[in-house]
């Protein structure tokens, strides 16, 4: 009885041992991929100047905006001075001529309204990784504000068309939407909406609501506003909280994205002076394996 006993004691310690032992080399493993979920970018404009290498001016019209979209900071629409950029709607005079066209080659009527909107398409874009932006605007919220933060893909077919695969259709795959930062000021003040645009794989066919969830934030003062791929999920924080998640939609998006700033004008509601969104910086980031 003393035999078997022993040998029953000595295997009953060897697979608490082992057991142990496999219990912390996991624990090693989880640490370890803890320590490397990291970020390193690979891209930041800190706007000391208006880059061209990183930017350019996007003139087109969209969603029936009442703006005309004007390049090289013509009425300081796009101004970059003491560290940042703000992008401005400015009421001009009188009204004037507008170049900015329609998807289908329709021209923006003369208007007395104009803005700026920049691009960092075929400059700077990336595959997944993590998009941030620190931006305030100049007021919390007036009707007819309409900024944006937001990233799309790079085989989009809207102006400017520069490279021969830019020939997809908003918002199938390679031409889809992500919006990071969205203000509509005639539905709320201190308040504004992110999330990515369900496509209904068609043509010009989005569903804008499904995905997307407003949020309540200062908006002159400023946040950090950003997304990052987290597995097949979409995540989305403000000043490095996460406030939503678009759960599996993230693998929809394996394109390269550019980025797009820009202040629009969308209904008719009058405006006097100057709108203004002031952002600091802006940056891409890479999760290191």
């Amino acid at each position: 009885m003393k035999k078997p006993t022993l040998l029953f004691l000595l295997g009953f310690l060897s697979i608490i041992i082992l057991s142990t032992a496999f219990k912390n080399k996991n624990q090693e493993g989880y640490k370890k991929m803890i320590s490397t979920n990291a970020w390193k970018v690979d891209f930041i404009d800190n706007f000391d100047n208006f880059n061209s290498a990183n930017w350019q001016d996007q003139r087109i019209w969209v969603n029936n905006e009442t703006h005309c979209y004007v390049p090289d900071n013509e009425f300081g629409t796009r101004e970059v001075s003491n560290g940042s950029l703000k992008l401005k709607v400015v009421r001009i005079d009188e009204k004037r001529p507008c170049d900015n066209f329609d998807k289908y080659g329709k021209q923006h009527p003369e208007t007395q309204y104009v803005s700026g909107r920049i691009a960092s398409k075929n400059r700077k874009e990336f595959v997944k990784g993590k998009w941030t932006a620190r931006l305030r605007l100049g007021s919390n919220g007036e009707p007819s504000m309409f900024p944006a933060w937001w990233i799309l893909g790079a085989q989009n077919n809207e102006p400017p068309v520069q490279e021969p695969d830019e020939n997809i259709c908003w918002p199938l795959a390679g031409s889809g939407e992500i919006d990071i930062f969205e203000h509509h000021g005639d539905h709320h003040k201190n308040h504004f909406t992110t999330g990515a645009i369900k496509s209904l794989e068609n043509c010009d066919k989005g569903d804008w609501w499904s995905l997307r969830k407003g949020f309540d934030a200062t908006l002159n003062d400023y946040h950090e506003y950003s997304v990052e791929w987290e597995g097949s999920d979409l995540v989305y924080r403000i000043d490095q909280k996460e406030i939503y998640r678009n759960i599996g939609e993230g693998d929809r998006y394996s394109e390269p994205m550019f980025a797009i700033l820009n202040y629009a004008k969308i209904t008719d509601s009058p405006m006097e002076g100057e709108w203004v969104m002031e952002v600091d910086w802006v940056k891409h980031e890479y999760r290191l394996q």
